[in-house]
């Protein structure tokens, strides 16, 4: 069956119309080929010109005359701004001398904020929303988020609970388009490492120096094997021959080009936070799976090389929830002294809190609540729920705001 013509209908599509109706500039960033060149176009229609800085004579013409390419435009959008990161300071002077809103739609693959010129040059004028790969929840038509359910008390019901090697194949597929659209692991590995080369070679130059791109392949398949572990820069730069701050600096190059986070710990005094070790995650399950080369086979034998790929599968389910959310919300993870540890706690503005435990099995015991039951004592009435999501297909209460729920919840209704 070719699936190449589906479009699934993108959940940030509102944010994006609601943003463009009252301020000038929308940049919506996110990894390459998560679907962004596709949303603007299609938001933009026939109402704006269209421009891509991945056409050479269009770069050439933004890196020679800024001010005059901005200024021979009215409404536009134009993609991949990264790569002339100094049309900002033109589209900045347009916009101060004409502030209609949805003047400008941008696209950008690189964390354009992390750039010291762009820092400051649109702050006021400019909304930034984030599209990652696809959702489960925009795959299978669900609307319905998550995180705003779990704030409120409910969670989400699992029309259709995909388990056992149902789960393994949708976590190893992932939520990249291209990849979700391939038929076969195999072409879809292909992909992931096309993917990864072309980044590499062609992308990183846009957002830092780097020296030697041959050490970033393979410190990125580094950093796949722990990935959902805390982060020691010098034992991972080690492993490749890099010092730990050079560690450290390519771990934010990857960042910038959003392959992976660093996930910050949660603490009642939020000075604590920052000096404790953040857990490296990668943003798609299918890119890790690759990267750490865990198979459908590999997966079914080995429960905690699926574990892995699945806690970075649920990290980038809830990232996609959360940026559509009502509540600005962080992601954060638990671990003390005493080893108590639990997967992702989400925190909103208000400071209220969702823990979250990740099972690959699909049995819940006592020993799984262990985590969970240590944060409650700690953040008290902060925490609203605290959920095992496991591969099973019932939800079932197991205490006071304790639930365990399926995996496949996360894109229920």
């Amino acid at each position: 069956m070719d699936n190449t013509q589906v479009l699934y209908p993108r959940l940030l599509e509102t944010r994006i119309a609601e943003a463009m109706a009252d301020t000038p500039v929308v940049l919506v960033v996110g990894p390459r080929q998560a679907g962004k060149t596709t949303l603007v176009r299609q938001i933009a229609a026939q109402e704006m010109r269209y421009l891509t800085l991945d056409d050479e004579l269009t770069l050439l013409a933004a890196k020679e005359d800024p001010v005059g390419l901005i200024r021979s435009l009215d409404r536009a959008v134009i993609d991949e701004i990264q790569r002339a990161p100094q049309l900002l300071l033109a589209i900045k002077k347009t916009v101060d001398e004409d502030r209609r809103p949805g003047r400008f739609l941008l696209t950008g693959s690189a964390n354009l904020m992390a750039l010291p010129m762009v820092a400051d040059s649109l702050a006021g004028r400019m909304e930034t929303l984030t599209l990652l790969p696809l959702s489960q929840s925009e795959i299978h038509g669900s609307n319905a988020n998550w995180v705003d359910s779990a704030f409120t008390g409910h969670l989400l019901t699992a029309t259709q609970p995909f388990l056992g090697n149902d789960l393994i194949e949708t976590v190893l597929r992932g939520g990249y388009p291209e990849a979700v659209f391939r038929s076969s692991t195999r072409r879809r590995a292909e992909w992931s490492r096309q993917y990864i080369n072309s980044i590499i070679q062609r992308d990183v130059r846009d957002v830092a120096d780097v020296g030697k791109l041959d050490h970033l392949p393979r410190f990125l398949r580094a950093l796949a094997q722990v990935s959902g572990q805390m982060c020691n820069y010098s034992q991972l730069g080690g492993q490749v021959g890099l010092d730990h701050k050079t560690a450290a600096r390519y771990i934010g190059v990857f960042e910038q080009m959003y392959l992976l986070r660093r996930i910050e710990v949660w603490a009642q005094n939020r000075l604590k936070r920052i000096v404790k070790a953040p857990k490296i995650q990668f943003v798609d399950s299918g890119l890790l799976s690759t990267l750490a080369n865990v198979t459908p086979t590999l997966a079914q034998k080995n429960r905690n090389c699926f574990g892995n790929a699945l806690e970075c599968f649920v990290y980038g389910e809830l990232r996609k929830h959360m940026a559509t959310a009502e509540s600005d919300c962080q992601l954060l993870y638990y671990r003390d002294h005493d080893q108590y540890e639990v997967d992702f706690i989400i925190e909103n503005a208000a400071g209220n809190l969702v823990g979250v435990e990740v099972k690959a099995s699909a049995t819940v015991t006592v020993g799984d609540l262990r985590g969970l039951k240590r944060l409650s004592s700690v953040a008290g009435e902060q925490l609203k729920m605290c959920v095992i999501l496991y591969d099973g297909s019932e939800t079932l209460p197991l205490g006071d705001g304790f639930w365990a729920a399926p995996l496949s919840s996360l894109w229920g209704r």
